[in-house]
């Protein structure tokens, strides 16, 4: 019992690993972008984000539900690392054929007060459980009553069944307390970890993405993708139809050829910048432009879910009844309009760029991007 945990933790940890050590990013392969990245293109150059991921990789062959192969995983994103603080918050989806828990609170109180969590679909229950041990465990929320603090957690998902065994229910406990303990700053690891590592996106393999863009006004903001949605033929890198060119690499599963087109999407914007609720939520109606500029349209069977929260912090008074804040003005936020669009972009060919091919359940082949031909197509180095 004992070795065989250990062998599965230290699967999962060389998984991260090796897939965040060989990762090249879109900018690397000379692709184009608008706008000013932070220090490290991802959610965390925001201050105070902290992402970590859980990566399950195990078993190879045919289906076995309950045994494998798994491709699946947990990733954490912590608004204000591993510190208590409401932050505000609001949500959004494009099409809704999918789950986003602890949402309702989000729009109706107006703050975030929880880990946010990624997925697969048929492990948002356990997902959401571990979310509530690990913040009692850790002490989270410093109550000081025996029954402790309501929570509401916020868990995303998209389907990775196309390479896990996703009825298998192989995401535990042990995996999400994993994922929220490893949550730091700097550098993210993309494409095949965490609750990307199953998943599919204009029917190459995809995942876990990130991107980060400084404004004129000197603002950060972020964004950080798991991506499972697509068809080929609309997958579109900086301005160019490339997907009609690239069709001789579609996913390979002997019992379904059919299978391999993606149709979902999380999308969470982070920002230092000190909006409101409601400026929130026009960040994240947002997105899905930034989607649009990849191909994506919010197909009837996609799940596209966002989350955009501020940083800023929201300031007692000697009145405990009374906080006080600050707004930026609504003539000044077509800045983060952009960096919104821009960061989700990136964000999206960053999961596809850093994913590696993988096989997973009965022989099923979902092959990366091939990044040289993308690259003589759109005439960069």
């Amino acid at each position: 019992m004992i070795r065989s945990l250990i062998t599965s933790l230290l699967t999962i940890f060389l998984a991260a690993q090796l897939g965040f050590a060989n990762a090249k990013r879109a900018r690397d392969w000379g692709i184009p972008f608008e706008g000013a990245p932070g220090k490290f293109n991802a959610i965390t150059d925001v201050s105070g984000v902290a992402v970590g991921h859980a990566t399950i990789v195990k078993g190879s062959g045919s289906l076995r539900i309950g045994k494998g192969p798994v491709r699946t995983g947990v990733t954490a994103i912590l608004p204000t690392g591993q510190d208590y603080r409401p932050v505000f918050a609001s949500y959004s989806s494009l099409n809704g054929n999918g789950e986003m828990t602890g949402t309702a609170w989000i729009d109706e109180s107006g703050f975030l007060e929880e880990p946010i969590l990624f997925t697969n679909t048929h492990s948002v229950g356990a997902v959401y459980e571990a979310s509530i041990h690990w913040r009692r465990a850790r002490s989270f929320h410093n109550s000081e009553t025996e029954t402790g603090w309501a929570s509401l957690p916020v868990v995303g998902e998209t389907w990775d069944g196309r390479l896990n065994d996703i009825h298998g229910h192989h995401v535990k406990r042990r995996h999400v307390l994993e994922a929220l303990d490893a949550a730091q700053s700097g550098p993210i690891a993309e494409g095949n970890v965490g609750g990307g590592t199953g998943m599919v996106c204009h029917q190459f393999k995809s995942g876990i993405g990130t991107a980060s863009r400084i404004t004129k006004s000197g603002y950060t903001l972020g964004a950080i993708v798991q991506a499972n949605y697509g068809r080929r033929q609309d997958l579109t890198i900086a301005g160019v139809r490339l997907g009609p060119r690239l069709n001789d690499l579609m996913p390979e599963n002997p019992q379904s050829p059919e299978s391999g087109e993606g149709n979902s999407i999380l999308v969470v914007i982070a920002t230092d910048a000190p909006l409101l609720p409601h400026q929130l939520k026009r960040l994240c109606r947002r997105v899905p432009l930034g989607i649009g500029r990849t191909g994506g349209y919010g197909a009837n069977s996609s799940g596209d879910f966002f989350l955009a929260f501020s940083t800023t912090t929201i300031e007692n008074t000697a009145n405990g009844e009374l906080h006080m804040v600050t707004m930026l003005d609504n003539a000044s936020i077509d800045q983060l309009f952009q960096a919104t669009i821009q960061a989700t972009e990136e964000a999206i060919l960053n999961a596809l760029t850093a994913a590696e091919t993988m096989e997973g359940i009965n022989g099923t082949v979902i092959h990366a991007l091939p990044m040289q031909r993308v690259t003589e197509a759109l005439g960069v180095n």
